[in-house]
């Protein structure tokens, strides 16, 4: 158990939480911002798993939550989903409504606090345009951004705000020295995520709580 008293801490969504990460080893965290985040959990005495999987978007995640995140009987979950919901629309013609993703997310969420008590932590896409065709998918971004926020007001879910935190950071340096591709966080920006997901976990639990 860790300093805030969650003995199992789970991880899941798509490749900026996968990072890469060996899936037939559990202890594997990849090389993104969930790996500078499990030292000090488990220093703390927290169990850590990091269930991502890149292209998943929130149907992919329900298809094999029973299997995958189940098991970990989390009582943390942070749940990183939805830029895949977008980038579908525009590469492959395979959209998802808003509609779907958040009905899907509300009942995955949902069932999580219902089994297990889980405290969450909700973390909103990003995009970081790189190419002007990306500019066009803000629209789409702006409405998964926003399901992501009424999820979290509904079910006392912490959020974190990445893709204002990123944009600000994309002021001060070029946007792809930060994610090449406008979405693929390079060792700089997972710092971001990583330091975005502390301060999350810290409201969660305000000192003298």
């Amino acid at each position: 158990m860790d300093s805030l008293g969650h003995s199992s801490i789970a991880f899941i969504g798509d490749s900026i939480t996968d990072a890469g990460r060996d899936r037939a080893n559990p202890d594997s965290y990849g090389d993104g911002y969930v790996s500078l985040l499990a030292p000090e959990l488990i220093a703390g005495g927290a169990e850590v798993r990091n269930v991502g999987i890149a292209g998943d978007r929130a149907v992919d995640l329900a298809a094999r939550w029973a299997m995958d995140l189940v098991p970990t009987a989390p009582d943390l979950l942070t749940v990183y989903v939805g830029i895949n919901d977008v980038w579908r629309r525009f590469d492959s013609d395979d959209p998802t409504s808003t509609v779907a993703f958040e009905a899907t997310l509300r009942e995955l969420l949902a069932s999580a606090v219902d089994a297990f008590g889980s405290r969450l932590i909700l973390m909103e896409p990003f995009l970081l345009p790189v190419r002007d065709e990306q500019r066009g998918w803000l629209a789409e971004l702006d409405e998964k951004r926003a399901a992501v926020r009424r999820l979290a007001d509904e079910l006392g879910a912490e959020l974190v705000p990445l893709h204002e935190i990123l944009t600000a950071a994309a002021t001060e340096k070029e946007a792809a020295a930060l994610a090449p591709d406008g979405v693929h966080p390079l060792p700089e920006a997972s710092r971001l995520i990583a330091g975005a997901w502390r301060d999350a976990q810290a409201r969660q639990h305000p000192a003298g709580h």
